[in-house]
């Protein structure tokens, strides 16, 4: 358990501008001592009740409730103050002053976060997804942090933890004893513990990756020649005129962004000027960027006339693109060429952006591209490094995997490492400094 901290921050824990109610956070162990010089008296513990709230001089200023949760049963384990006033600006940074003149010091970034997980109030995972959920951009991510919020991230990490210490234990207790009479696990027995380990191993990361890709969302280039309806497909997937459309070619000059939700996927569709030769210097400029845009992007849809379908053009101008982006095949227009909408094969499909034809059988595809499925709803809330570590323990339990029995020395130490990985999720095992950089990334009074 971490040393209680000496001194006591506060912050505006509502987000800036004007609103009905705003909060002043503070916590520390004078926190009842701060508050009291703001409003007179302190409520009973957990019970919201009405004060007069003043400045630093002792003049009134606002009347709000104040609610009062001592340490250690408070959020972030420490006596903590809100108070809660009404959402101007200048009312709260004057309540914001008062208190670091009583004092306070200002808050960092996640600090109140930052002492929930050193004082054991929430493991690391738990901290971090609060942040996620603060930012998640649709239902599904929303459920997604939850779910990591309330533990259930943890409570699979941890009994991934628990099963390699059984096992290092067994190993281990048979090196150090190797004279008296404790068993060595046979090589079915290990290779049964072994294979669960790499069993839940590969479910945790399933359900992290795809939660993680809740999370940050997809992004998506739509690309083609002119005139296949590249900004119909925009507009019809964002479902509002957010794109220029015109028969005239080159009517697309730049990139245009959209920030969309596809069925709880965020998506960010980027739709790029058409791909041809032009002596217009705008437009070529235009083109540079469109490539740039699709070489940036995780999928490309390319797009061509279904009447039509691909030409030497297209396969040319495919062929100059980097092959980073996963590629699929969109023949639009189908209304006009009589084609049946929906899925072609894994990589292509028919639509026409016009009716909304074949739209669900492209978002259905493009959950896929994002690792999505029917499981989706059993997503957990996580970040990079937390995919990361589970990537490093795989591959250590898989080494282990790899070894004879008659290797229990180097088993064990690979199962060390695997365990090693998984404790960095939680917190249990962190360096300092990475918790600089995961705190850092949270908003002000959080």
């Amino acid at each position: 358990m971490t040393p209680p901290r000496a001194d006591t921050i506060a912050a505006i824990a509502t987000a800036p501008g004007r609103g009905a109610v705003g909060i002043l956070r503070v916590s520390g162990p004078e926190a009842g001592r701060i508050a009291c010089a703001l409003c007179t008296t302190l409520p009973e513990p957990r019970r919201a009740r009405l004060r007069k709230l003043r400045d630093a001089e002792g003049l009134v200023v606002d009347e709000g409730l104040v609610l009062y949760f001592p340490g250690p049963d408070s959020f972030t384990g420490e006596d903590v103050i809100e108070l809660q006033g009404h959402g101007g600006p200048l009312v709260l940074s004057i309540l914001l002053a008062s208190a670091c003149a009583a004092g306070a010091r200002l808050a960092r970034p996640g600090e109140f976060s930052e002492r929930a997980f050193l004082n054991g109030r929430l493991d690391l995972a738990q901290a971090e997804s609060i942040a996620d959920l603060i930012d998640a951009g649709s239902h599904a991510a929303v459920r997604a942090a939850s779910r990591s919020l309330q533990g259930e991230f943890s409570a699979r990490v941890s009994a991934l933890v628990d099963a390699l210490t059984g096992l290092r234990a067994d190993l281990e207790a048979a090196l150090d004893f190797a004279d008296e009479d404790v068993p060595w696990l046979s090589s079915s027995q290990m290779r049964l513990r072994l294979d669960g380990l790499q069993r839940g191993l590969a479910d945790v990361l399933r359900a992290a990756a795809q939660g993680r890709r809740l999370r940050d969302g997809l992004t998506v280039a739509i690309g083609g020649q002119p005139n296949v309806g590249k900004s119909t497909l925009l507009n019809r997937l964002a479902g509002t005129e957010a794109a220029i459309v015109s028969p005239i070619a080159g009517t697309t000059r730049d990139v245009l962004r959209e920030h969309l939700t596809l069925d709880g996927l965020p998506v960010t569709v980027l739709d790029t000027a058409g791909l041809r030769d032009s002596d217009d210097p705008v437009e070529r400029i235009g083109i540079e960027r469109a490539r740039w845009a699709i070489e940036q992007a995780e999928v490309l849809l390319w797009l061509v006339d279904d009447r039509s379908g691909p030409t030497a053009v297209d396969e040319a101008e495919l062929a100059s693109l980097s092959p980073v982006a996963q590629r699929l095949l969109v023949r639009t227009k189908c209304d006009l060429s009589g084609g049946t909408a929906g899925r072609i094969d894994a990589a292509s499909l028919r639509l026409s952006a016009a009716t909304g034809a074949g739209i669900d059988a492209l978002i259905r595809l493009l959950h896929e591209q994002a690792g999505l499925d029917a499981t989706a709803s059993d997503a957990l809330g996580a970040r990079a490094r937390h995919l990361d570590a589970l990537r490093l323990a795989t591959v250590e339990v898989d080494a282990a995997r790899g070894l004879s029995p008659s290797n229990p020395e180097l088993i064990a130490e690979h199962l060390r490492l695997a365990q090693g990985a998984l404790e960095a999720i939680t917190g249990r095992y962190t360096a300092d400094d990475l918790l600089g950089r995961i705190f850092a990334t949270f908003c002000l009074g959080k």
